[in-house]
C-alpha cells in the first residue's frame, strides 16, 4: 500500500508537529480539529517552525512554501474519508480516543490505516474500537515533533505485518527513526520516563531538595538536557498524571501511584508551560521566568 494522503486529528502541539513533518516529507495533509481557533493556532505554530528552519538554512524557500501548500484544514472528520493514513493526536484520554476511533473506523476507506499518537494507552484496546484492528497501530511521536527523531511503533494484538511495514516506511520518509516496541502500558518511553518524573515530584513534596536542586542534579550529574520538573512542565502536568494513571491501572503496582502533589497541581489548573505556571512560571511565549 502506498500512502499519499495523511490525516491528522488534533491541531495541538503534537498534531501540528505531525502535520508539519508529514507535509515536509511530501505527503498531502488534512489537519482536523473541533474549532477554527485551534486550527489557526496549529497553523501558526507550523509557520513559526518552518520559518525557523528557513532562517537557519535547513530548508529552502521552495521547501518551506511547498510544505505549507500541502496542508489544508477542516472542522469535519468527513474530510479524512480519502486519507490513506489517519493519525490521532487528541487528549490523552482513553474514552475520548475510543469514541473518535469508532467514528474514524466507520468513515475511513476500507484500506486506510488508523494510528494513535497515544503515549501510554494500550493499542489493542483502541484498535478494537476502530473495527479494523488489523489496520490499526500506535505511532508515538515525541515533542517537539519537527526536532525529535524517534517514533515508537506499537503493534496491537491483531495489527498486521503489512500495516507495521507501511507505517515504518512513512516514519522513515518523515526523517524519523522508527523503533518497534510491544503493547504494554506506557510502552518503553513513558514506562521509564514517567516514574522518574513522578519520583522527582515526590522528592519535592517530601522536601528532599528544592525544585532547582532536583533539576540541577539530573542536568549536571546525569547529563539530562532538562531537569524532570521542568520537563514535566514542558509535557503538561495533566498529561503526566494521565500517563501515571494508565501505568498504575495497567500494572496494578503501587510503584506507579501518581504523586499526591502532581494530582493536586492538576486539580489547581497548574499544568506547566501551557497555563503559564507549573513547577516554574512562564511568560506568554513559554520562556521560564521564575
Amino acid at each position: 500500500m502506498e500512502v499519499k494522503r495523511i490525516g491528522v486529528v488534533g491541531a495541538g502541539q503534537m498534531g501540528s508537529g505531525i502535520a508539519q513533518v508529514a507535509a515536509s516529507a511530501g505527503y498531502e495533509v488534512v489537519l482536523v480539529d473541533v474549532a477554527e481557533g485551534f486550527l489557526e493556532r496549529g497553523l501558526a505554530a507550523i509557520r513559526r517552525s518552518l520559518g525557523k528552519f528557513l532562517e537557519k538554512g535547513k530548508i529552502t524557500q521552495e521547501a518551506h512554501d511547498e510544505a505549507l501548500r500541502r496542508i489544508r484544514t477542516s472542522l469535519s472528520l468527513e474530510a479524512l474519508k480519502d486519507a490513506d493514513l489517519i493519525v490521532e493526536a487528541i487528549v490523552e484520554d482513553e474514552g475520548e480516543k475510543r469514541r473518535l476511533f469508532e467514528r474514524l473506523g466507520a468513515l475511513a476507506k476500507p484500506e486506510a490505516i488508523l494510528a494513535s499518537n497515544t503515549s501510554s494507552i494500550p493499542i489493542t484496546a483502541l484498535a478494537r474500537s476502530s473495527g479494523r484492528p488489523e489496520r490499526f497501530i500506535g505511532m508515538h511521536f515525541f515533542n517537539p515533533v519537527p526536532l525529535m527523531p524517534l517514533v515508537e511503533v506499537i503493534r496491537g494484538e491483531l495489527t498486521s505485518e503489512e500495516t507495521r511495514d507501511v507505517v515504518v516506511e512513512v516514519a522513515r520518509r518523515m526523517g524519523k527513526t522508527p523503533l518497534e516496541v510491544q503493547d504494554y502500558p506506557g510502552f518503553v518511553s513513558n514506562r521509564l520516563l514517567m516514574p522518574m518524573i513522578n519520583e522527582a515530584i515526590e522528592a519535592l513534596r517530601e522536601g528532599v531538595a528544592t525544585k532547582e536542586a532536583i533539576d540541577g542534579v539530573m542536568r549536571l550529574g546525569m547529563n539530562h538536557p532538562m531537569g524532570p520538573l521542568e520537563l514535566a512542565d514542558f509535557i503538561g502536568l495533566d498529561t503526566c498524571l494521565a500517563i501515571m494513571e494508565v501505568l498504575h491501572r495497567g500494572f496494578g503496582d503501587d510503584k506507579y501511584r501518581p504523586s499526591p502533589l502532581l494530582r493536586r497541581m492538576v486539580q489547581a489548573g497548574l499544568l506547566g508551560r501551557k497555563t503559564g505556571r507549573g513547577f516554574y512560571v512562564y511568560d506568554e511565549k513559554g520562556n521560564k521566568i521564575g
